[in-house]
C-alpha cells in the first residue's frame, strides 16, 4: 500500500515488508518515510488544522458518523487485514473491528458535546460586576503514535477524537501492522473530510516517529506502547500536550471465596487472547492457599485446550505472536522460572512464531515473567498468604495500567479498591476489560493522560479563560 502525506498516496523506492506472523509470507509493502516526508506531512497539517478549526461541531459529527458506517460496511474486509499483519484470530479481529465502530460513534456524540464552563466569579471576593466562561479549542496537529496489538481499534481511539476535536492529525502506525491504520485513512478521506486533516506516514519509530514527535509543529501526542519508547518520547517532545498509555504486568487477586469457574473463565479470556499480547492481559495471579491447588488442577486442562494455529480458520483459538524473537522472550523467562523453581502446568513449548498457551505455578513474584512485562501467552500462578499480602504483591511494580480481584466479600472488594495502585480496578473479572467509552489510564510508569473519547478529546483541546467585566 501507498503511504498518505501531503494530500496524496506517495509511493517510495525504499520498502518495508509487512509480513504475516504465521507463516512469514509478505502480506504487502509500504513506504519507508524519509525526514522530508515528515516535515512534508506536518506543513500540510498546519493547513488541514486551520481548515478544522473552523469547521462547525455537528459537521465534524456527520463526518465521523459517516466513518463509522463504512467501516462497519468493511468488517470482514478489515477484520482479515488485521489477522493478516498481526496474527490476531479472525474471530478476535472482527470484534476489534466491530470495537472501532463503537469508538468512531461516540467520537461522533462527543463532538458535538465540546464545550466550555462557566466560571462562578462571583465566590471571589473584588469579583463585582464580571462573568466568566472558559472555551475550548483544538490543539492543532496532533501526532498519533500506535502499537501493533490493535491496528484499527487504537488508531480510532486517537484519530476519532482528534477529526472531533477540531484536530488535524498524522499518524505514525506501527512498522509491524500499518495496513489497517492506512485502509481508515482511506474510509476517513471516503467519508468527506479534508484531504489536509488527516496523513498516515509509516516507517521506523526511531527515525520517522521521533522526528514527528520532537518537531515542534506538533501541539500534541498520543502514544500507545511500550514503557521505554513512551520515555523516549517524552525526552524529546518538549513542550507538548502529550497522553503516555504504556506497559503493565497485570494481577489478578483469587480470594478463598471466588467461584473458581469463573476464575478460569476470566484468565482464559483475559490470560491469552491476542496470544497475551494486550497491555492489560492478566499476567499474575495471586491467589491465597485455600484454593491455590485446586485453582493450577482446574485451569491447567483448560489453558492445554485452547487451539493453537492458522489465525484465519474459525476454529482457531490461539495464533501467533507478532515476532519470532517475542516469542523467543516468552520461551527464555518460562525457562527461567523453572531453572529457579517454578513448574510449567502445561505448554511451554515454542515453533517459530507459535508459543503454546502456557501455565506457570510456583512462581516467585521476584521473577522476570511475574515482575517485568511479559507480553505473551503465559500465566503466572504465584501464592500469597492474605489480602493484605495479595495488594502488596499486586503494588510492588513500577507498573499500574489494570488489575481484577475474584471475591464475594465487600470489605475485601473495596479494600482492593482503595489500596491497589492502579488505573483501572476490575471487581469478578480479569484485569483485561475496556469499554471504549470509559475513561482508561494508567499509574506510575503505565503513563498518563486518559483515553475513550469523552476524556481523549479532552486531552485534545485547549481551554481558554474568557472574563467579561460589565458596568
Amino acid at each position: 500500500m501507498k503511504m498518505y502525506v501531503a494530500e496524496k498516496w506517495m509511493e517510495k523506492s525504499e520498502k518495508i515488508e509487512v509480513k504475516n506472523p504465521f507463516d512469514e509470507t509478505i502480506v504487502d509493502t509500504v513506504p519507508s518515510a524519509s525526514f522530508e516526508d515528515v516535515d512534508c506531512a506536518l506543513k500540510t497539517a498546519q493547513k488541514g488544522a486551520a481548515i478544522m478549526e473552523k469547521m462547525d461541531q455537528h459537521e465534524r459529527s456527520e463526518l465521523l458518523q459517516k466513518v463509522a458506517d463504512l467501516v462497519e460496511a468493511n468488517l470482514e474486509e478489515l477484520a482479515k487485514t488485521i489477522t493478516l499483519e498481526e496474527g490476531k484470530i479472525i474471530s478476535e479481529a472482527r470484534v476489534e473491528v466491530s470495537r472501532a465502530v463503537q469508538t468512531l460513534l461516540v467520537s461522533a456524540e462527543e463532538a458535538k458535546r465540546l464545550s466550555g464552563d462557566m466560571i462562578p466569579l462571583g465566590g471571589a471576593p473584588g469579583s463585582g460586576n464580571r462573568l466568566g466562561f472558559t472555551l475550548r479549542v483544538p490543539c492543532g496537529v496532533v501526532a498519533a503514535v500506535t502499537p501493533f496489538n490493535f491496528p484499527l481499534n487504537l488508531v480510532a481511539h486517537k484519530v476519532g477524537p482528534a477529526l472531533a476535536a477540531g484536530n488535524s492529525v498524522v499518524i505514525k502506525p506501527a512498522s509491524d501492522t500499518p495496513l489497517s491504520a492506512l485502509k481508515l485513512t482511506e474510509i476517513i478521506l471516503n467519508a468527506g473530510f479534508p484531504q489536509s486533516s488527516v496523513q498516515c506516514i509509516t516507517g521506523s519509530g526511531r527515525d520517522v516517529g521521533r522526528a514527528l514527535c520532537s518537531d515542534r509543529r506538533v501541539r500534541k501526542i498520543t502514544f500507545t506502547g511500550s514503557r521505554d519508547v513512551g520515555e523516549d518520547i517524552c525526552k524529546v517532545a518538549g513542550l507538548k500536550r502529550v497522553t503516555m498509555e504504556l506497559g503493565s504486568n497485570a494481577p489478578l487477586i483469587v480470594m478463598p471465596d471466588a467461584d473458581l469457574e469463573k476464575v478460569c473463565q476470566a484468565i482464559l479470556s483475559t490470560g491469552y487472547s491476542n496470544a497475551g499480547q494486550v497491555c492489560i492481559s492478566a499476567q499474575r495471579v495471586l491467589a491465597l492457599p485455600d484454593i491455590y491447588a485446586e485453582l493450577g488442577e482446574k485451569l491447567s486442562p483448560q489453558v492445554d485446550n485452547i487451539n493453537l494455529g492458522n489465525p484465519l480458520r474459525e476454529e482457531t483459538k490461539m495464533g501467533p505472536m507478532i515476532r519470532e524473537e517475542d516469542a523467543q522472550r516468552v520461551e527464555s523467562w518460562v525457562k527461567e522460572a523453572v531453572s529457579g523453581g517454578a513448574k510449567v502446568l502445561t505448554g511451554g513449548e515454542r515453533n517459530g512464531t507459535m508459543h503454546k498457551p502456557t501455565l506457570v505455578a510456583d512462581v516467585n513474584p521476584a521473577m522476570r515473567i511475574s515482575c517485568e512485562e511479559l507480553f505473551g501467552p503465559a500465566v503466572a500462578l504465584s501464592q500469597c498468604s492474605s489480602i493484605e499480602e495479595a495488594i502488596q504483591l499486586a503494588n510492588d511494580s513500577n507498573y499500574g495500567l489494570s488489575a481484577g480481584i475474584f471475591t464475594q466479600d465487600l470489605e475485601w472488594a473495596m479494600k482492593f479498591a482503595r489500596e491497589v495502585q492502579s488505573g483501572n480496578l476490575h471487581i469478578n473479572w480479569g484485569p483485561q476489560w475496556r469499554a471504549d467509552l470509559m475513561p482508561y489510564g494508567g499509574l506510575k510508569d503505565s503513563g498518563f493522560g486518559k483515553e475513550g473519547p469523552k476524556y481523549a478529546i479532552r486531552e485534545m483541546s485547549e481551554e481558554k479563560m474568557v472574563v467579561m467585566h460589565l458596568n
